[in-house]
C-alpha cells in the first residue's frame, strides 16, 4: 500500500471522541424517560447505527455481550421486583410467593409475598432504562478504536487514558478467548454450555487474561509509557488549583443550573468552571512526553455525529421538563404507554451517523506487514512517547 493510500483511509476514519459523545447523548437521553416506546427505540437507533458503521476488528463484536448484559439486568430487576417487592402498590395479583417473616428490625423489607402486575411493570420500565444505558455505552465500545481514542486525549489525562484503554480493551479480548475455548471443547466432544462448562472454561480464560496483563505491562514499560517531564513546582501547583477549582466548579454549576434557587449563579459558575478546568487540563499537558503520529482530525462529519447526539439529549431534556408524564407514564392504573412524538423524532436525529460516518469499510482491514526499514502503518502501530 502506497503512502497515499494509507494517508486517504486515515482520514477516512472518524475520530472516535464524536463515537463517544454520540453515545453519551443517547444515554444522556435515556436517563430522562422510563417509556418503553422511547427507550425502544433508543435501542433501535444505535442498534441500526452500530450494523452500518461499525469495523470488523475485535472491539466492534463486542456489542452482543452488551445486549445480553442488558438483558440480564432486565431480567435481575424483574427477579428483584418479585422476591423482595416493589414500592409501587398494586391491586393485581399475579402469584402469591411464600413470604419469609423478617425481625422487627427489618421492617419496609419483604421476602415473597404478593406479586402484583404494576410492580412487575414498573421494574420492567426501570430495568430497560438502565439497559438503554448499557446499550448505548456497548455502541460507543463498538464504534470507537480505544488506541486512536487514546492519541486524541490531552496531554494530562494521558496516564489515566491508558488505563481506561486497557480495561475497555479487556472485554472484547475476554469474549473472544471465551468464543475460542468454547469451540475447541466443541471440537474435542466436550461439553461446553451449563455450569460445568462455564467452570471449565474460566480458569484458561483466566489465565491468559494474566499472561496478556504480564506481556502488556512489559511492551508498555519497553515502549515509555508512564514517564513524565519534568516541571517547576508553580506549574504543578498552579495545575492542581485549576483543575480541582474547575471541577468544583462545573459541580456546583450543574447543581445551581438544576435547581430553581441556582438559576442566577448556576450558568456562570459552570462556565467559568469548565474554562478553569480546561486550562488547567492544557497546562497540565507540560509533563507528558509523547508525540502524535497522524493524529485524528475532528472535521465537519465528526462535528455532525456528536451534533446528533447532543440535540437527542437537549430535546429529551426538554420533553421531560415540558410533558413528563408523556416521558414517564404511570404504572397505576395499569394503562398502555403511548409513543410521543416530537421526542420521538428528537430520538430519530440519533441515525444522523448511519448517513454521515465513512463506511465500515474505510480505515479498516489490516495494514502492510512491518518490514526493516519500512515505517509501520498509524492505525496498527501503537503511539509512542518520545
Amino acid at each position: 500500500m502506497s503512502v497515499a493510500a494509507r494517508r486517504s483511509r486515515h482520514r477516512a476514519t472518524l475520530h472516535p471522541g464524536a463515537w463517544w459523545l454520540w453515545s453519551l447523548g443517547l444515554g444522556t437521553a435515556a436517563t430522562r424517560t422510563t417509556n418503553p416506546l422511547l427507550l425502544a427505540l433508543l435501542i433501535t437507533t444505535s442498534a441500526y447505527v452500530v450494523a452500518t458503521s461499525r469495523p470488523d476488528t475485535p472491539t466492534a463484536r463486542s456489542y452482543t455481550a452488551f445486549v445480553k448484559l442488558a438483558l440480564a439486568v432486565i431480567l435481575i430487576r424483574l427477579a428483584f421486583a418479585a422476591a423482595l417487592g416493589s414500592p409501587v402498590p398494586g391491586t393485581h395479583v399475579i402469584a402469591s410467593l411464600p413470604e419469609v417473616p423478617l425481625p422487627d428490625w427489618a421492617q419496609g423489607i419483604r421476602l415473597g409475598g404478593k406479586v402484583t402486575a404494576e410492580g412487575l411493570l414498573f421494574a420492567l420500565y426501570d430495568g430497560l432504562r438502565l439497559a438503554t444505558l448499557l446499550i448505548c455505552v456497548g455502541a460507543a465500545n463498538a464504534l470507537a478504536n480505544p488506541a486512536r481514542l487514546l492519541k486524541s486525549l490531552p496531554g494530562a489525562l494521558y496516564e489515566m487514558g491508558v488505563a481506561v484503554v486497557v480495561a475497555l480493551t479487556f472485554a472484547p479480548n475476554l469474549i473472544l478467548d471465551v468464543q475460542r475455548l468454547r469451540a475447541a471443547r466443541r471440537l474435542r466432544g466436550r461439553p461446553d454450555k451449563g455450569v460445568r462448562g462455564l467452570l471449565q472454561v474460566a480458569l484458561p480464560v483466566l489465565e491468559g487474561a494474566l499472561e496478556r496483563s504480564v506481556a502488556l505491562a512489559a511492551a508498555m514499560d519497553a515502549r515509555g509509557y508512564g514517564r513524565t517531564a519534568d516541571v517547576p513546582a508553580a506549574v504543578r501547583r498552579t495545575t492542581t488549583a485549576l483543575t480541582l477549582g474547575g471541577l468544583l466548579g462545573v459541580c456546583a454549576g450543574t447543581y445551581g443550573v438544576l435547581t430553581a434557587e441556582g438559576g442566577t449563579y448556576g450558568l456562570p459558575l459552570l462556565l467559568a468552571g469548565l474554562a478553569a478546568a480546561l486550562a488547567g487540563l492544557r497546562l497540565g499537558g507540560r509533563r507528558s512526553l509523547r508525540t502524535r503520529y497522524r493524529p485524528d482530525r475532528w472535521d465537519v462529519r465528526a462535528w455532525l455525529v456528536t451534533g446528533s447526539g447532543v440535540a437527542v439529549a437537549a430535546l429529551l431534556v426538554l420533553a421531560s421538563a415540558h410533558d413528563p408524564e408523556a416521558l414517564n407514564p404511570a404504572v397505576i392504573p395499569l394503562v398502555a404507554p403511548t409513543l410521543p412524538l416530537w421526542p420521538a423524532a428528537a430520538v430519530l436525529l440519533g441515525l444522523l451517523p448511519a448517513f454521515v460516518a465513512p463506511a465500515p469499510d474505510a480505515g479498516a482491514g489490516p495494514g502492510p506487514i512491518p518490514g526493516p526499514g519500512r515505517i509501520p502503518d498509524s492505525d496498527s502501530d501503537p503511539e509512542e512517547p518520545s
